[in-house]
Formats: structure tokens, sequence, C-alpha cells
């Protein structure tokens, strides 16, 4: 039997390996935004929104990008998310909180593979 546990940010039951990947996804992140802004590792967190309880400015999370781009092989969609974001089809919470920005990440990962 494989050992489930519920993922809140994602809305599903997921293995233990999703859970590690997810955990896996966050830290890299977590990382690179750490290592970019100079913001104390120790303050992020899965719930952190990057604009608003960070204070990334913009310049500052393009380069974010960029190095997840690099890190993942992946090529975020950022103008299209900001577009979304601008024109109110979704939230700023969609994209720029840590756990909903590391599933998209792997969406990306996921999608490319």
């Amino acid at each position: 039997m494989a050992f489930e546990m519920d993922l809140p940010m994602r809305g599903f039951k997921s293995s233990f390996h999703e859970v590690q990947r997810v955990t896996a996804t966050f830290d890299k992140v977590a990382d690179i935004i750490a290592e970019t802004s100079e913001i104390d590792r120790a303050t992020i967190t899965p719930e952190s929104h990057t604009i608003d309880d960070l204070g990334i400015d913009s310049l500052d999370f393009l380069d974010i990008v960029f190095a997840i781009d690099k890190e993942f092989g992946i090529k975020i969609p950022l103008e299209k998310w900001t577009q979304e974001v601008n024109e109110g089809k979704v939230s700023t919470e969609e994209y720029f909180v840590l756990k909903n920005l590391c599933a998209k990440i792997d969406e990306l990962k996921a999608a490319k593979a």
C-alpha cells in the first residue's frame, strides 16, 4: 500500500514521491530566491508571496525566473502569467505564492518530459 497524504496546495491526494518532488522543487526555488535577492533563506516558506511577503521587486524577480528556468530546464511563461493577473483572470497568489509557483514549475517540468 502506497503512503498517501493530503496536499492542500494542490487539492488532491498524493503519493510520498509526489510530496518529495514538491519539497525538492521548493528547496531549490527558495535557495535561488535567497541567493538572488539576498533574503534570509529561513524566512522563505511555501506560503510566502514573492512580492507581498518577501518584497522582491520586478528586476529581482526576472533574475529569479531566469535562474529557475536554467535550474529546471524549463521556460516560465512570465509574460502570459503577468497578462492573466493584469486582466483579472487569476489572482497574484496563483503564480507568486511559492507553493503555487513550485506546483507550476513541476507542471512545466512534467510537460517537457
